[in-house]
């Protein structure tokens, strides 16, 4: 078998070799030389392929084109032609073997580079090369980098823009930006946003050719899909635009705009825009000369109000609101500067839509002759100026109650948007009655029509809530009265507001004030009291372990005992008796520390939100009393959010500038930290929000609320000089604290005043003698044995007379006196005067249920004396000794 196999295969041989076959060899020879030659581009395309896709991140296709089809179909008939020959020739049985082998490893190789995509039988255009070609079709330039910078795709446009250097190498952005300093710093900018992973835009300007001077927009993004397909790490990708036509037309059109304003600035018409807030935002060049303002004072910040009066403000406000598109029409005096009045007419519509909300107004200069009779000297025509002219609102009314006259004033008063001619008074008047009760009103309106005198004056409220007061004073006009539609009585109208707001603050003061003297009056003695309960507490739980029964019970009863103690510190908070351990504070640190307890208080259903401010100024308050006001604020607004919502507190600086936007009575104008405070609960009704700060005032039942928590807020808001203003709607509550900017003098303060809370021991124990002044038996008791068990030797007396006559009999010096303020016949600062007199150098330490300011004035400033605040505990009075003794 083996040599009948070797015979057939050298008759193949022969046969290959023979003449009648040379196109057989031949097409054998063609198809090798297809598969080296294949073979070599294959190599060459896999070479390809990975050089692109380590620069461009980016599939290489290499396709066999044009011939390559030729050559395929010529192959194929080729093997058609000799499988044709060779089985002609009756002993083709090996050759057909061999044949179908080759051809089927062909065939395979073909297969497979398709399915790969590595051969391509038609000349369609790859993706990476419609690509290439739109982006050099764009006027825009594209440059794509990898991670060291290096370019690996640069358009068209790009490539125009970067040129060549004189050596004829293409330059790079450095080369061409690096003359122009504006363009060398954008470029620095965008590298650095570019090792950054960042997004960035840049605009800068080139001189080009023969000084043109062309604006460019150069931007910088990560291309991270690209670098996840390539397996590289950060790729980037440039895109320069030439914007010189859009700065041509930017600058044409901003010309044209300024040509514009510069028209409405010299109309002879006064032009004034006013946001929904009151604030001015644009007063135009002849407005301003008629009020004497020059071109500095008009950029300030200024106010509706600063213009016209509060009630004018308002009724302006309401005239803009009017819907229907029509315009208002008003006759009032504009303020001027150096008390000037400028009498003027305005022409009142709503702003546009897309640019806030408030009004529009053309003013016209208004002649001070309103009533149109011109020069006449005659007294009904000086009546006239007078009645029009009038700083109060004065009508007229006829005997059926209706208005036949009234002057301007009294429109602007009651925020009329209308004229009031023909209107009954009632109708006018009964809808603002205070309490919405018209019978006083009704009863002066008849009384005055029926000539009679000493009718009291009646006062209505006006505005959108009440919130401007107006004094109404009717009077008969007598020798009038019964005359059919004659003038029967006048009314005039006053503004109350002022007056109003300072009677309800100085009646909320005063009963503040009563209730702080109450809440300072039983401090002292309750207090001493909560001493000696918590201080026993304290020398009892010493003498028991937790695991012992009366553990528990002391432990309850100590309980109790602080939590009276937080409520008389609450009344000395709200009453601002309290003594405030003032320390700079950053704002946002403080809320860093009580996001944790702030989460646990809300619980699961309310989210939490905190947005602090950038830079931050600092704050001198009580670090403890704030925190507690952010409680106070978020226990309340968990309790408005029963079905859950979201709390969020946020931080920001405010500049004396923009203080001076704030419309609220009291507040001064300054540099301050704002904190506000916003939930998205029920809202607060009017009459509600009236009372918040007032003591024991609460909407929540009996047993879940004292009614001091927001009392406690505003004292020490205004004892820490700040103000706390409320704002409430149905969809939530704000409430925004304001603190005083303090100016550190230098970054000492605040490192010192960390290392004072870092020094602090836990060691209690010392030794030294004490001298214990306290007229309180109990309290003195427990000091006394307190001192002792920490190792002090300790002195006693009950007032200050004692105490010297106890010093006296000593046969050694005292290290430390501790002693009571209100004692019986010498007090404690007398006995402190008394002591320094022969031992200047003596440390003092005052204890108090008082504040510290409440007997300051009653020493020298100069004076030292360390201060310990009643209630206090064995742990607090043990630390405050050992800090005086060890100093």
């Amino acid at each position: 078998m083996l040599r009948d196999r070797v015979s057939e295969f050298g008759r193949l041989t022969g046969m290959l070799k023979s003449p009648g076959n040379v196109f057989l060899r031949d097409m054998v020879q063609h198809a090798a030389s297809l598969i080296t030659s294949n073979q070599g581009s294959f190599a060459a395309m896999k070479a390809s392929a990975s050089n692109t896709a380590t620069t461009l991140a980016g599939d290489a296709l290499v396709a066999v084109r044009g011939k390559g089809l030729w050559a395929t179909a010529a192959l194929l008939a080729a093997g058609a032609i000799g499988v044709f020959a060779v089985l002609a020739s009756g002993s083709g049985e090996p050759v057909v073997l061999t044949l179908m082998a080759v051809l089927s490893t062909i065939g395979v190789f073909f297969i497979l580079a398709a399915l790969a995509g590595h051969l391509r039988l038609s000349d369609r255009m790859t993706n990476l090369e419609f690509a290439s070609g739109a982006a050099d079709a764009i006027d825009d330039g594209i440059q794509i980098c990898g991670r060291s910078g290096d370019a690996g795709f640069t358009s068209r446009m790009f490539r125009e823009f970067l040129g060549h250097s004189d050596a004829g190498t293409p330059r790079t952005l450095e080369e061409v930006l690096a003359p122009e300093p504006q363009a060398a710093q954008a470029l620095f900018r965008l590298m650095r946003a570019a090792e950054r992973g960042l997004t960035r835009v840049e605009t800068f300007s080139l001189t080009q050719g023969r000084g043109d001077q062309r604006w460019y927009r150069l931007s910088i993004k990560p291309w991270t899909e690209g670098a996840a397909r390539a397996g590289v790490g950060r790729l980037s990708v440039w895109h320069l635009s030439d914007i010189t036509a859009d700065r041509a037309r930017e600058a044409a059109a901003a010309s044209a705009t300024q040509s514009s304003l510069a028209l409405y600035d010299r109309l002879p018409v006064g032009l004034l825009v006013v946001d929904d807030g009151g604030a001015v935002e644009h007063i135009n060049s002849t407005l301003g000369d008629w009020l004497g303002m020059s071109p500095a004072s008009r950029n300030r910040a200024i106010r509706l109000s600063d213009l016209v009066s509060s009630d004018v403000a308002e009724l302006l406000r309401t005239l803009s609101r009017r819907r229907g598109g029509d315009t208002q029409s008003i006759d009032i005096d504009l303020a001027g500067q150096q008390g000037s009045t400028v009498p003027a007419r305005l022409l009142i519509s709503e702003r546009a839509a897309g640019n806030g909300r408030g009004f529009v107004a053309a003013v016209v200069k208004r002649s001070p002759d309103v009533s149109g009779l011109g020069n006449l000297k005659t007294p009904a025509v000086r009546l006239t100026r007078l009645f029009d002219a009038a700083p109060f609102g004065i009508a007229l009314v006829g005997a059926d109650g209706r208005i036949t006259n009234a002057n301007g004033a009294f429109k602007r008063l009651l925020l009329a948007t209308g004229p009031v001619e023909g209107v009954a008074v009632l109708n006018l008047l009964g809808r603002e009655a205070v309490g919405g009760l018209r019978a006083p009103i009704e009863s002066a309106l008849a009384a005055a029509i029926a000539q009679k005198s000493g009718i009291a004056p009646v006062e209505v409220t006006v505005g959108e809530s009440g919130e401007f007061t107006r004094r109404v004073v009717m009077s008969p006009l007598g020798a009038t009265a019964g005359a059919g539609t004659a003038d029967a009585a006048v009314l005039y109208v006053m503004d109350a507001t002022e007056q109003k707001t300072l009677e309800v603050n100085f009646a909320q003061s005063q009963k503040m004030e009563a209730v702080g003297k109450l809440a300072g009056g039983i401090a002292h003695d309750f207090n001493n009291v909560l001493t000696a309960i918590i201080g026993f507490s304290d020398l009892l739980l010493q003498t028991h372990r937790p695991s012992d029964a009366p553990y528990k019970n002391i432990m309850a009863i100590k309980s109790s005992a602080n939590r009276a103690a937080g409520m008389v510190s609450q009344l000395l908070a709200f009453s601002r008796r309290q003594t405030l351990q003032l320390e700079v504070l950053q704002l946002g640190e403080t809320l860093g520390d009580l996001s944790v307890l702030l989460n646990r208080l809300l619980g699961e259903k309310i989210d939490l939100r905190i947005h602090q401010g950038r830079d931050l100024w600092f704050v001198k308050a009580d670090r403890s009393q704030l925190s507690q006001v952010i409680i106070n604020f978020a226990v309340n607004a968990r309790d408005a959010m029963i079905d859950g919502g979201t709390l969020k507190i946020s931080t920001r600086n405010l500049s004396e500038r923009e203080s001076q936007k704030i419309d609220q009575p009291g507040f001064i104008v300054g540099e301050y930290v704002v904190i506000d405070v916003e939930d998205t609960g029920h809202g607060m009704k009017p009459e509600v929000m009236a009372k918040i700060f007032e003591p024991f005032f609460t909407t929540k039942g009996v047993g879940k609320g004292t009614g001091l928590g927001l009392s406690t807020v505003y004292g020490i808001v205004k004892q820490t000089g700040g103000f706390v203003f409320p704002e409430s709607s149905p969809k939530g509550t704000t409430f925004r604290v304001y603190l005083p900017r303090h100016h550190a003098d230098n970054i000492e303060e605040i490192i010192h005043q960390k290392v004072v809370k870092k020094d602090r021991t836990t060691d209690l124990t010392g030794t030294g003698r004490v001298l214990l002044v306290e007229d309180e038996d109990a309290v003195r008791g427990f000091a006394v044995e307190a001192l002792k068990r920490q190792g002090y030797e300790v002195l006693q007396a009950s007032s200050g007379v004692e105490a010297l006559e106890v010093l006296a009999a000593s046969d050694k010096p005292v290290d430390l006196v501790v002693s009571d303020v209100i004692m019986p016949e010498m007090d404690g600062p007398t006995l402190l005067k008394e002591l320094r007199r022969t031992k200047p150098d003596l440390k003092f330490i005052f204890m108090s249920g008082y504040p510290d300011d409440a007997f300051k004035n009653t020493l020298d400033p100069d004076t030292e004396f360390a201060f310990l605040q009643k209630p206090f505990s064995l742990v607090q009075l043990a630390t405050k000794v050992k800090e005086q003794i060890s100093r």
